[in-house]
């Protein structure tokens, strides 16, 4: 019961979360935790020039391992964000692709990827300041 009161008390307050209903909250919630992801932002971005073989995405998003770029790409799937496209070739051959759906958040991905790379010199000197590893004044 206390719970609700503290969500009651939330949309009280002026901002996006009092425009939601409980239901789309939680969905919101859901699809920012899926779409803010590390590994799916790397990958949506990646296959923005087209369909990629599994391995040239492994390839092609340094640091990712193969268990993370195969939960990604399922969960991007199973959201309809992706296609996978299996070949009955030799050796097997499959692909992934951008849905409409991805590519919709496909420009948003790569600002929000552009974003981090211009402000990146600016977050790394206040982390460091906040640290205390960089001087004050530099």
């Amino acid at each position: 019961m206390a719970a609700k009161n503290v969500r009651r008390n939330v949309r009280e307050v002026p901002g996006p979360c009092a425009k939601w209903g409980d239901l789309d909250a939680d969905f919101i919630r859901e699809i920012l935790d899926l779409i803010g992801d590390k590994w799916t932002v790397l990958v949506i971005g990646t296959l923005e020039a087209g369909p990629r073989r599994y391995s040239d995405l492994a390839y092609g998003i340094p640091g990712i391992s193969q268990r993370m770029l195969t939960l990604t790409l399922r969960k991007l799937e199973r959201d309809g964000l992706v296609t996978r496209t299996a070949y009955a070739e030799v050796p097997p051959r499959v692909e992934y692709t951008l849905t409409a759906l991805g590519e919709s958040l496909l420009s948003s991905v790569l600002e929000l990827a552009a974003w981090s790379v211009e402000h990146h010199g600016e977050i790394k000197g206040r982390r460091g300041r906040r640290d205390g590893r960089v001087p004050a004044g530099s």
